[in-house]
């Protein structure tokens, strides 16, 4: 089977990596987190990575993809530039890419997400609400699917998600 490139999008606290680990799962896809590789620059190389992490990402993506495992790639992806060049590891490696955004509609329940949540990545320091709230975050201009986490469990959202990324 020829693999394919997940790439997701949202904000912090939108319900992202839990549905992005699932897939990965689901695939036994790579699960490429930004947050991690970001982490580790900022342990290793003490700076405060700006596109860094997502360059890394690209390239470890496209490794995988060439010898045929997929990819679910998690990061917040809020920018135009960094969704056209997700696109563009997939188009250079030949395989699809699938634009996932996801989204907590329901503001209230975002903000207490954010507010509750414990960092899964060692010295990861979490976004606050205020940081959610005045992130740059460009609507999407081409095809995608929209998962909507907002009064669902994760599993809900991921046969949600399953059903969207099979049809």
């Amino acid at each position: 089977m020829k693999p394919t490139l997940f790439i997701f999008s949202g904000l912090p606290g939108s319900g992202k990596s839990a549905l992005a680990r699932l897939l990965a799962a689901e695939y036994g896809a790579a699960w490429l987190r930004v947050d991690t590789i970001e982490q580790g620059l900022r342990d290793l190389c003490g700076f405060e990575p700006q596109g860094e992490g997502y360059r890394l990402a690209y390239g470890i993506a496209a490794d995988n993809l060439r010898v045929g495992v997929s990819v679910v790639a998690d990061s917040c992806n809020p920018i135009e530039l960094t969704r056209r060049e997700w696109e563009a590891v997939a188009a250079e490696n030949g395989v699809t890419a699938v634009n996932i955004e996801v989204v907590c509609s329901d503001r209230e329940e975002h903000r207490q997400r954010v507010e509750a949540r414990a960092s899964e990545v060692a010295g990861l320091k979490l976004p606050t609400w205020e940081d959610v709230e005045a992130r740059e975050y460009h609507p999407w201009t081409t095809d995608h699917i929209t998962i909507d986490t907002a009064g669902k469990t994760a599993e809900q959202s991921f046969e949600e998600l399953n059903r969207k990324t099979k049809q």
